[in-house]
Order: C-alpha cells, then structure tokens, then sequence
C-alpha cells in the first residue's frame, strides 16, 4: 500500500488548512485509514482515524476542531482542520490500518507533511 499526502503548510492561529491522502496498491487489505502528527520533540501521536464503515477517532486535543472523512470509492482520507492552534504544529503522517477493539492500528504509513500554525 502507498499513501500520498498534500496539503500541508504556514497559517495563522484560528486559520485553517485541509489534508489529503490517496491510497493504492494492495488497498483491499486495509480497512481504516488516519492520521498521526510528531512535533518537534514530542512522541509521534493519533490525530484520527476512519473505518471504511464509519467508525471514528479523534485525539481528544482535536475534537470539536478537526473533522476526518474518507472517500471508500476514491481510497482517499482528508482532514479538515479549523481553529489551528501553534500546538498544532507538527509533521503529520497519513496511515492506513485497521480498528480492533477500542483503537486504531496503523500498518502503513506515508510520507510526513508539515503544517506550521504561527503568527
């Protein structure tokens, strides 16, 4: 499986960014797909995750905030982030993966994007 990601970037805080990712190659062996960030210093952590069925995750820093989606048809996974805060810088990596019970496991990943939230 290989994921391609975009749409990383600079904003200022309370700015907004969106990003995407496409997957192919042996997709039917993955049924979620999500997202991870690691600032600078910091452990690599869930951002969130969608399953091909809806089921979803979101790291509790980015609730109410980011909103995930996924297009099944299209293998692709997006993430619609508002209200960016500089916390929020970060790489972000897009994954793909499965759901078994209360979490998300990645098994593939892509390559990182950055998204800088400064003023």
């Amino acid at each position: 499986v290989e994921l391609q990601a975009s749409g990383g970037g600079s904003v200022q805080p309370g700015g907004s960014l969106t990003l995407s990712c496409a997957a192919s190659g042996s997709i039917f062996s993955i049924s979620a797909m999500g997202w991870y960030r690691q600032a600078p210093g910091k452990q690599r952590e869930l951002v969130a995750a969608v399953s091909t069925g809806g089921r979803i995750n979101y790291a509790d820093s980015v609730k109410g905030r980011f909103t995930i989606s996924r297009d099944n048809a299209k293998n692709t996974v997006g993430l619609q982030m508002n209200s960016l805060k500089p916390e929020d810088t970060a790489v972000y990596y897009c994954n793909a993966g499965y759901f078994a019970g209360g979490g998300y496991y990645p098994i593939y990943w892509g390559q990182g994007t950055l998204v800088t939230v400064s003023s």
